[in-house]
């Protein structure tokens, strides 16, 4: 496979990337992998790889593409291309948790004698030290890789750079309890996808959400917190972000655990595990997660006394009587009396829950 062919089998499968076809995409890309002649064409597919896996959580797999690039780079013995392999090899063992080789590959690539293209990686190299300092608790030192990057987003005129490191500010001063700031900077990464995101991925903005969720939790506004989580989680589960799925999963069961109800907690991770199931197609997991959910709505007494459906598995508009028996306020319209129908007290000024 040519230089040609290889270049339009990769945006073939992009375009199939960002329309959700990720299997189709990953095929495609396998395929090319597999019978290209071209380096400079074998180098991109394996970043397109890379990407692919990151965002899919198969970390180990995203080493292992990591490494051919890194390979190919070395053969073609080109500055500009080591550069962005060691940095993918930095963000591979920062997923992996291996935060000394992260600081380590980032320090390899801030030394290479690259051209401009490898220049404006460097930013993106340093919010990656950022995130590796982070994990290690070196907190000054990430803050300082933080600054630089920001620094580096400012003079490069770098909007999606500069979302990224306003997310990672928001995770340390989340860490250092300053909710205030931590608060701050996601809603300046929000503001940049408003202004400036027309043509990004919304990965940018489900980003900007979920760290906004978890600020507004530690300031205890839970009804902000959990509209930003459930933007989060509905861009996630388009995608097929399992990463960012997992910690909206964490994030909704801390605002439940907020507002002391544990048990509804349980309730929503069992219902959104559902749907993570049921769009990857997995049919025994999602079968173990349907009996979990039942027999959760069963334990809490979780369906109306009417039509017997479960609730609380979708918004729906309910009413709680005042003999605290719940009804889907469809069912009691059409119920005709003004009693209630399961034990049939006075439903005088029903509530809305």
């Amino acid at each position: 496979m040519g230089q040609d062919q290889t270049k339009q089998q990769i945006e073939k499968g992009l375009r199939l990337y960002q329309s959700n076809h990720t299997d189709k995409a990953l095929h495609v890309w396998t395929k090319v992998l597999e019978k290209t002649s071209d380096p400079g064409g074998k180098f991109r597919v394996l970043g397109c790889l890379i990407t692919a896996h990151s965002e899919m959580g198969k970390y180990k797999d995203m080493l292992k593409y990591a490494l051919d690039q890194i390979d190919t780079a070395r053969e073609m013995e080109d500055p500009d291309y080591l550069t962005e392999g060691y940095l993918n090899l930095a963000r591979s063992n920062e997923k992996l948790c291996d935060f000394q080789k992260t600081v380590s590959y980032c320090k390899t690539c801030l030394n290479m004698q690259g051209t401009t293209v490898s220049l404006q990686l460097n930013g993106q190299v340093c919010l990656s030290m950022g995130n590796a300092f982070l994990g290690l608790s070196v907190f000054q030192k990430a803050l300082e890789s933080y600054e630089k990057a920001l620094r580096y987003a400012h003079n490069n005129d770098d909007k999606m750079l500069e979302c990224r490191v306003c997310c990672s500010l928001g995770n340390i001063y989340i860490h250092l309890k300053d909710y205030e700031k931590a608060l701050f900077f996601p809603c300046k990464a929000a503001e940049l996808v408003n202004d400036y995101g027309k043509g990004w991925s919304l990965k940018y903005r489900a980003m900007s959400q979920y760290h906004m969720s978890v600020a507004y939790r530690k300031l205890e506004r839970l009804p902000d917190a959990m509209e930003c989580c459930e933007e989060s989680m509905k861009i996630a589960l388009q995608h097929g972000d399992r990463p960012l799925q997992a910690l909206c999963l964490l994030n909704f069961a801390d605002i439940h655990r907020c507002r002391r109800d544990v048990d509804l907690c349980t309730l929503k991770v069992h219902c959104l595990s559902e749907g993570i199931y049921r769009n990857q197609g997995k049919q025994e997991e999602l079968r173990e997660q349907v009996v979990k959910f039942l027999q959760c709505v069963e334990e809490l007494e979780l369906y109306c006394g009417m039509c017997g459906e479960s609730i609380g598995d979708r918004d729906q508009k309910l009413q709680a009587l005042p003999c605290s028996h719940i009804f889907h306020l469809k069912c009691l319209q059409t119920n005709g009396t003004k009693g209630c129908p399961k034990c049939f007290k006075s439903s005088m000024k029903p509530g809305f829950v």
